[in-house]
């Protein structure tokens, strides 16, 4: 697969209006078998995936590991490998820094399947005109405000402080600008966007008394590091306190087909599903073994880190109603903050994937 640069990337996103990364992960929904059956018969294909270097992937490394594998150094992987023996279907995947590297990939038809925002994913389908399906939801929310401020306990004791937060144009900014408004202290907050997550945290590490917004792994890494800072807050309750009556989930990221891959290959489509939620479930069941995977990956630096995050990090295989009504109350929710969010209007029903 090859990589698109930097320069590639932003030129196809002109349109989009999406930077930032995603930060996400936690515990699997739902399982399925390891190989999906269907009667019909569909010629080799080589499923290709794209994910972000971060928690998106961790429900996928379980997965990597069976089919492809995981290089030692980390980093992008494209080699394709068998997911069964006669079975016809192989995956080959590229993990990115940043959503920005991603989505081009699904523009330009490189790749088949990608793990992107949310809300990323509803903006695609507007741009493309429907040319992208959502397949299951794949993590939750896993924002946490950071501080060694001990004055802050709750999300209303924001009012009046600077909170340094990564990921401008995506999800978290969206889900940040609808909580300060529910809570009614917007106006008070002023918003220090940075580019990457361990500028955020390097924030923190040189002024305890600051206030970031993280995603985990990044949370439990930067509190290992730092004794002096906690985590008060859990965006996921604050969502719950004001969004909860809406019937929405707090969702993160979701898996997107390209709707003519689904259409020509409903099979491998299956088996990635079978395969996903396997491997989610695997994170849950084999912390230890699946945190090995990710520190192999390059996505958590030390073991013992990735042991505490997986487990707070709300991967999950949200597939079929549950994933419609979960995405739809969330999509509805930032297209009454910001149309332009979810791309100016909200997905019809064929955004939804049905096997």
């Amino acid at each position: 697969m090859r990589n698109v640069t930097r320069r590639e990337a932003l030129a196809a996103l002109a349109g989009l209006g999406l930077t930032g990364f995603l930060g996400a992960c936690g515990n699997s929904s739902q399982t399925a078998s390891s190989t999906a059956q269907t009667e019909e018969k569909t010629d080799d294909v080589v499923v290709r995936v794209a994910s972000l270097k971060g928690p998106t992937t961790i429900g996928l490394v379980n997965m990597m590991n069976d089919t492809a594998g995981i290089p030692a150094d980390g980093g992008n992987l494209s080699q394709a490998g068998e997911a069964e023996e006669g079975s016809g279907i192989t995956y080959a995947y590229q993990m990115s820094s940043a959503p920005d590297e991603v989505l081009p990939l699904v523009i330009q038809g490189t790749a088949d399947i990608a793990l992107v925002p949310s809300n990323a994913a509803a903006v695609l389908y507007a741009k493309t005109k429907g040319e992208v399906q959502v397949i299951d939801l794949n993590t939750l929310g896993v924002l946490s405000v950071v501080t060694g401020d001990s004055s802050i306990q709750q999300f209303e004791d924001l009012a009046g402080k600077t909170i340094y937060i990564s990921g401008k144009g995506s999800s978290p900014e969206y889900v940040m600008n609808y909580l300060l408004e529910q809570a009614g202290i917007a106006d008070s907050v002023t918003m220090e966007w940075q580019s990457e997550h361990t500028e955020v945290a390097s924030v923190l590490a040189s002024d305890p008394s600051a206030v970031g917004v993280l995603p985990q792994p990044f949370t439990t890494a930067t509190l290992a590091q730092n004794s002096a800072l906690a985590a008060p807050i859990d965006l996921t309750d604050v969502w719950e306190k004001y969004a909860g009556d809406t019937g929405s989930l707090y969702v993160m990221g979701a898996t997107i087909v390209r709707s003519e891959f689904a259409e020509e290959h409903p099979q491998a489509v299956a088996d990635f599903l079978s395969r996903h939620a396997a491997s989610v479930q695997k994170s849950s069941d084999d912390v230890a073994g699946t945190a090995a995977l990710v520190v192999q990956a390059g996505i958590v630096a030390k073991e013992p880190i990735a042991e505490k995050a997986i487990p707070q990090c709300n991967i999950v295989c949200m597939t079929g109603d549950e994933m419609r009504d979960g995405l739809t109350g969330y999509l509805q929710v930032l297209y009454d903050a910001d149309a332009s969010s979810v791309g100016g209007a909200l997905p019809e029903d064929d955004f939804y994937y049905n096997a």
